[in-house]
């Protein structure tokens, strides 16, 4: 699934692409993903002009200039392909929602899975509606800090890599990132929420960033569907310390991988966290 670097480097290209334009065209080739395109999609968006893109949790915003707010939720499969006015276009036949921006600009949804959403509403309703009334403060923002994810995790027995994604707690780290964090934190993903201390709990705010920040500079992460707008690849996926290296041992290891099996793999929650026992605690 596409993670918050991810979906800010799509956030990026679109920008940089579209805003400005005037939507001329929307073409739905189907009637929902996860859930059904808004009622009457194609009518309230029409002629309408991107203002501005940003990005909130995992979610794409396409602000329009009636204030009207386009979000985009990739789901696990989903990508965003810009096509130029002077670039051939061949239909995929995952393409569920086209918009043909002026100057012949087109973008393309394309989502073999159909996880992904695409929702419809005023941006004074952002906040109560139900896909963001519950969301978590941005890991990259002022509110998430060491004394705030103290806090938060007080009292909880949770293991701290559940946690960190729980997106009612911080929103956009999913689990690449939070193997990652972890890692550079120097905390295992096994301790329990309740056990981390106010300098932990400022290591591993320190850590989320640091990830996440090298993680947008390198365009994400792709491992199956994940592509920037254009088509080309993330990088960071060639910078993971632990993600996916099971039995490897860790960057600048000091602890004797022949004897501890280097990094492990272990299974929480149904998905895979990989870490170092020796340097985790």
């Amino acid at each position: 699934m596409p993670e918050l670097p991810e979906v800010e480097t799509v956030c990026a290209g679109l920008r940089e692409q579209v805003t400005g334009l005037e939507i001329v065209q929307v073409t739905l080739n189907r009637p929902d993903l996860r859930v059904p395109f808004p009622d009457d999609f194609q009518k309230h968006i029409g002629g309408r002009k991107v203002v501005s893109v940003r990005r909130r949790a995992k979610y794409i915003l396409l602000c329009l200039d009636d204030r009207q707010i386009i979000a985009i939720h990739l789901g696990m499969s989903g990508r965003i392909t810009i096509i130029r006015a002077d670039d051939p276009y061949v239909p995929q036949a995952h393409d569920h929602m086209i918009l043909d921006m002026t100057n012949g600009v087109r973008v393309v949804l394309y989502d073999a899975r159909r996880f992904g959403m695409v929702l419809l509403f005023h941006e004074d309703d952002m906040d109560s509606h139900p896909a963001f009334r519950n969301l978590g403060p941005e890991p990259l923002g002022n509110e998430f800090s060491g004394p705030f994810l103290k806090n938060i995790l007080k009292g909880r027995a949770t293991p701290v890599k559940q946690a960190i994604m729980d997106q009612r707690i911080v929103v956009g780290v999913g689990n690449i990132y939070a193997c990652e964090a972890l890692f550079m934190a120097g905390i295992s993903p096994k301790k329990k929420s309740k056990d981390i201390t106010l300098p932990m709990a400022q290591r591993l705010v320190d850590s989320i960033r640091d990830v996440l920040g090298r993680a947008i500079e390198a365009g994400g992460s792709s491992l199956r569907d994940y592509r920037r707008i254009n088509g080309e690849l993330g990088y960071f996926q060639h910078s993971f310390s632990v993600y996916d290296r099971e039995n490897q041992p860790c960057p600048n290891c000091d602890c004797d991988a022949e004897n501890t099996k280097g990094i492990r793999r272990i299974v929480q929650s149904g998905r895979s966290t990989f870490y170092c026992p020796v340097k985790q605690k």
